[in-house]
């Protein structure tokens, strides 16, 4: 998984190192401040690729004396590091956007300019594309945070095309940059959300309720010899899922028959839910709270 997961985000360095150059180019044939403000977030894309491929090879260290549980949170803070860079992306592109309103000029020959910079969105749109499916399917935080900040640069992008035709075919100049302000709030909004959600994975957030309610079906259906599962507690580590409960057993019964059904129930989730790490607390029939997930 890290393999391939490290392969995807030194692609996402190449292809944004691209889209940067393109965007450039447009900007330069153009003059136009919202080509300029997405150029400008283009610049932020290229330090989130290239801390999210540094953050996942951090992630694929193995556990280690220190880090007992793995490194796997390591790719948060590609994620929080994302966000903050695109709130001062935000931040720099409103500076330049105020003064251009204020003062609005005349967006040159925008068609050769607008071209090259339609090029880098269906190049950036394709790539995020592939790295949604590819984040999804090896749940990696790293490698989703960065499609989202590019599906939402393809936002921006097609924003931008249409605002500065709208400046061109009326003549009304202040819409290119009265666009850009937008683009900034846009982005901004981005960035936020992108910093809560990466905070909550760094705070230990639980499972959604969809997976807690799947974890509690499987532990209710394979835990027979069982009488009850209570105080159940789960939380992410980058792709990692962790998972902890205690189980009530009859008093008499064995630990090798207890022991017996822990597997059974480690590997029900396992098959189930990849990349999980399972914590069981056995306890005797006193110890039981009549309430959690009682076994089928």
């Amino acid at each position: 998984m890290s393999l391939r997961a490290s392969r995807l985000a030194l692609g996402s360095v190449v292809v944004a190192l691209v889209v940067l150059g393109l965007k450039f180019l447009a900007y330069a044939l153009t003059g136009s401040v919202a080509l300029y403000s997405d150029a400008l977030e283009s610049v932020i894309n290229v330090a989130a690729a290239v801390a999210a491929f540094v953050a996942l090879r951090v992630a694929a260290r193995p556990a280690d004396a220190g880090h007992p549980y793995g490194h796997t949170k390591a790719e948060y803070f590609s994620a929080v590091a994302e966000g903050v860079l695109i709130v001062l992306a935000a931040v720099a592109i409103a500076a330049e956007a105020i003064p251009a309103l204020l003062h609005p000029a005349a967006v040159d020959a925008p068609l050769p300019g607008l071209a090259v910079n339609l090029g880098a969105s269906v190049l950036n749109a394709g790539w995020a594309a592939l790295l949604l499916r590819r984040g999804r399917a090896l749940r990696s935080p790293a490698l989703l945070a960065d499609s989202r900040h590019l599906l939402s640069d393809v936002v921006t992008s097609v924003g931008v095309l249409l605002g500065v035709l709208a400046a061109k075919a009326t003549g009304l100049a202040f819409l290119d940059p009265l666009l850009a302000l937008l683009v900034a709030l846009h982005i901004l909004y981005s960035g936020a959300h992108l910093v809560r959600e990466s905070v909550g994975g760094l705070m230990d957030a639980a499972v959604d309720a969809q997976t807690e309610a799947r974890i509690r079906r499987l532990l209710s259906e394979h835990g027979e010899g069982a009488l009850e599962m209570h105080d159940l507690r789960t939380r992410h580590a980058g792709r990692m899922t962790f998972i902890e409960f205690h189980m009530v057993v009859p008093g008499d019964m064995t630990v090798t028959s207890a022991h017996a059904i822990c597997d059974r129930l480690e590997d029900a989730l396992s098959a189930e839910m990849p990349d999980i790490h399972v914590t069981i607390h056995v306890e005797p029939q006193e110890q039981a709270k009549h309430h959690g997930v009682l076994v089928l």
